[in-house]
């Protein structure tokens, strides 16, 4: 990945969407701590202290948006970053490309951030040759269901009651868009 998407305006600074990086890996794990929760995960907590990037996790699979820093001297900050991969790495289904991660800073959440890098990832998708995007989200996370019907994805299935989260039964939600 060498495009940087350009993201627009957020919270009064120009959104920057580009690839990750190695260097990013510490950033990105801090995030995914501060962010986690049983509205969108099933796993546990992540463990702070394991690199982010791993042999399964590779930084040409992520986009990260970043805003710039409060001065022109300061740093970009990252805010978000979305994760699209191969579903398997079987080659019948290589057309497929599927999200299995797109994490909001929660000071960035509601300015577009999210919308932004869905836009970037099925770009990206899209530049792989895949002709279709997939999804998996919690039943009960609402809020991101909108988002990703509001930017094409339907409903493709549901397994009912797959997860037990603090008690509580939730359907795990399959969702899936064209790239054509």
């Amino acid at each position: 990945m060498t495009d940087v998407h350009g993201g627009g305006a957020v919270g009064g600074g120009e959104l920057r969407i580009r690839p990750a990086c190695a260097a990013d890996g510490e950033l990105l794990r801090e995030l995914d701590a501060a962010t986690w929760s049983h509205l969108h995960a099933v796993t546990a907590p992540p463990d702070t202290d394991a690199p982010f990037f791993d042999e399964r996790h590779h930084p040409d699979d992520y986009l990260v948006a970043e805003l710039p820093g409060a001065t022109p001297a300061a740093p970009a900050r990252v805010v978000g970053y979305i994760c699209v991969v191969p579903p398997t790495s079987l080659a019948v289904n290589g057309h497929v490309r599927q999200i299995q991660g797109l994490v909001v800073a929660p000071e960035a959440r509601g300015a577009g951030v999210a919308r932004a890098l869905l836009r970037a990832g099925a770009e990206h998708a899209r530049a792989a040759g895949a002709r279709r995007l997939t999804l998996r989200v919690l039943g009960h996370n609402a809020p991101a269901r909108r988002l990703y019907e509001s930017e094409g994805f339907a409903v493709e299935g549901v397994l009912p009651e797959e997860f037990l989260l603090d008690g509580t039964y939730v359907d795990d939600v399959l969702m899936g868009r064209t790239l054509l």
